[in-house]
């Protein structure tokens, strides 16, 4: 499998020379936005707005203007255009795309077909926005985890199929990367994926790490093995955080306890070290309790109004 896949990491490496060259890390802050709510209702394009509008009114701290996605797709659509999108435009929100593409074979072409439509229909307004495209995310984790994924095989096909797909437009240019966990890059099965990506996602979450110490007091050391390794691998291919976080509440994992004490240690010790570097970060999350109660529950913000309710712990460093 590693040897089938090298003829395509050669033929990446000379298309994606410029690409790479602009997934630099630049200091990038936002926070992940899923496409419906815990009661499986359909984010509309002024739920949207709400959540990009408060997370550039944040206590203790500023910055925060970029929105990674996991899909182009409106939610309970087949390949409708996701309202992030002209939220995003309306709130001058910079956008990490994202692609699913596990499930089935049809689901990269359809997260193709919403990414053509949003070029047409929303030109450079919403291109110029676009920082950085995902083609998946943690689908090798799950795919080694025995869960629906995909392999390293069928995932560097998707690539190869959006580069095709944003070739003379305005997002040619545009860095291409895969969101995984740090063991699901250091899987030598894997790596043939690192060749065809201009960026890496690393995912991060020492709280599920219960096989390791995770303590609160343990996390940085977590966090920053698990990155340092996979910069390693990356080599001179940037590494953005697009996922990791904190819960305020659920269940202790191991030595890791839930609390908004230790979320807001874990925001000193990990966020605003990444701010200080420089590393893109794509915060986990903003609110994930608006309907319901999420548990684990990762969101800065507890369930309720976004302008009514306060944050649960402090930002500033």
């Amino acid at each position: 499998m590693r040897f089938s896949s090298a003829l395509v990491g050669l033929a990446a490496t000379a298309s994606t020379a410029t690409a790479a060259v602009s997934a630099a890390n630049s200091g990038i802050k936002g926070f992940n936005y899923g496409a419906f709510f815990l009661n499986q209702a359909a984010k509309q394009q002024a739920d949207f707005e709400y959540e990009f509008n408060r997370a550039k009114t944040l206590s203790g701290t500023t910055g925060w203007t970029s929105a990674r996605l996991y899909s182009m797709i409106q939610w309970g659509t087949a390949s409708d255009v996701i309202s992030a999108i002209p939220a995003a435009i309306s709130t001058k929100t910079t956008l990490l795309l994202g692609l699913w593409v596990s499930g089935s074979d049809q689901a990269i072409t359809n997260e193709i077909a919403a990414l053509k439509a949003a070029i047409s229909q929303y030109g450079s307004a919403f291109t110029d926005l676009v920082v950085g495209i995902s083609v998946g995310s943690e689908d090798l984790y799950r795919d080694g985890s025995g869960e629906v994924g995909v392999g390293p095989q069928r995932l560097i096909d998707c690539i190869s199929q959006v580069r095709s797909a944003i070739s003379g437009t305005p997002l040619a240019g545009v860095p291409v990367g895969h969101v995984d966990t740090y063991d699901s890059f250091l899987n030598g099965t894997n790596r043939a994926v690192i060749d065809n990506i201009d960026w890496l996602g690393f995912d991060g979450y020492p709280y599920w790490e219960q096989s390791k110490p995770n303590s609160i007091s343990d996390a940085p050391e977590r966090f920053y093995d698990g990155f340092n390794k996979t910069k390693a691998l990356a080599g001179d291919k940037p590494v953005y955080v697009t996922e990791t976080g904190w819960p305020v509440s659920g269940k202790t994992v191991g030595a890791a306890v839930p609390s908004a004490e230790n979320a807001r240690i874990y925001w000193q010790d990990i966020a605003c070290s990444l701010i200080a570097s420089g590393v893109n970060l794509w915060w986990y999350d903003l609110q994930e309790s608006q309907y319901g109660q999420a548990s684990p529950d990762f969101g800065i913000f507890p369930a309720g109004d976004l302008n009514a309710v306060q944050q649960s712990y402090d930002l500033s460093c």
